[in-house]
């Protein structure tokens, strides 16, 4: 689908579940958008790496989640950045699914509108199954694309989630799903720049393939 295709169609958002071994619950809610000014670099001394604070915003991860993101750096500008930030758009995710916290500042700092649905509903999700997330998930086969007013960039990738699995929030007890169809996933996030920061995008866009074939 053409970046300016897809960006008309944010009437076709899938919200889905990400991940084998999840609760695999899906949410249609529609979330009301917060605070969408730009993320506010913080003022306190941190012992985090720098990969953990992109802009100031914290992305610490449990030890027990991994985040595996075999991509490469585009020659484009805008396009490295907003690859970039659309790994910290994931990263933020399973921030608050760590943290138990839908409205996490990390997710409001990299993502907007249907993004921010988006994201927040997979957090809620989890949170209401009491339920956090454990194991090694892997992003590959990323592609980017800019559109012609190089407001927007279409950012899609694979996904591997057959080492990643669900964990109850108070037994601790890892809930393992056989690897099989259902453990990859196909990305597509429409994300936008951020107005006045050529360096801050953001996911306004999630479309999801399931079980999807290209990825296995």
């Amino acid at each position: 689908m053409p970046v300016t295709a897809a960006l008309a169609a944010t009437a076709a958002l899938l919200l889905t579940a990400c991940g084998s071994g999840d609760d695999g619950s899906k949410d249609n809610d529609k979330i009301a958008g917060a605070d969408q000014g730009k993320p506010k670099k913080s003022t306190e001394p941190s012992s985090a790496p720098a990969e953990d604070e992109p802009d100031g915003v914290d992305l610490t991860l449990p030890k027990d989640i991994n985040l595996v993101f075999d991509w490469k750096k585009p020659n484009d500008k805008d396009e490295a950045a907003a690859l970039d930030d659309a790994r910290h758009f994931v990263q933020s995710i399973y921030r608050g699914v760590a943290e138990q916290k839908a409205n996490d500042p990390a997710v409001s700092a990299y993502a907007m509108d249907k993004g921010l649905s988006y994201a927040r509903t997979q957090i809620q999700g989890r949170i209401d199954a009491g339920l956090t997330s454990t194991g090694t998930r892997r992003h590959f086969q990323e592609k980017v694309r800019k559109s012609p007013n190089g407001n927007a960039v279409e950012v899609s990738f694979c996904v591997d989630s057959s080492k990643f699995y669900s964990k109850e929030v108070k037994s601790k007890k890892v809930r393992k799903g056989a690897p099989g169809p259902a453990s990859y996933d196909f990305f597509k996030i429409i994300m936008s720049k951020f107005p006045g920061d050529d360096d801050l995008w953001r996911a306004s866009v999630v479309y999801v393939t399931e079980k999807a074939g290209q990825c296995a």
